[in-house]
């Protein structure tokens, strides 16, 4: 199985999260591990087609799928003193 992170915007409360959980849990193939504010984590078998299920899922719920990569950057490093 493959985990993804999806991230969801418009999510801003416990009510956001169940209706989330709950469309997820419709999807066939797709196991939920977390829901929290602004991002689901979910394992399912590769070429399943159950990841793009998901995102729908979302979306049909009525939240926006963030799509793109967040890249981990570095804060520069102070000047020296």
């Amino acid at each position: 199985m493959e985990t993804a992170t999806i991230r969801i915007s418009g999510m801003s409360c416990a009510h956001c999260v169940s209706a989330v959980q709950k469309a997820l849990g419709e999807v066939p193939g797709l196991q939920v591990e977390t829901v929290e504010i602004g991002a689901a984590a979910v394992a399912f078998e590769a070429g399943s087609g159950a990841l793009a299920a998901a995102e729908a899922a979302i979306d049909e719920a009525g939240f926006d799928v963030v799509k793109g990569r967040v890249l981990n950057v570095a804060p520069p490093p102070a000047p020296d003193a």
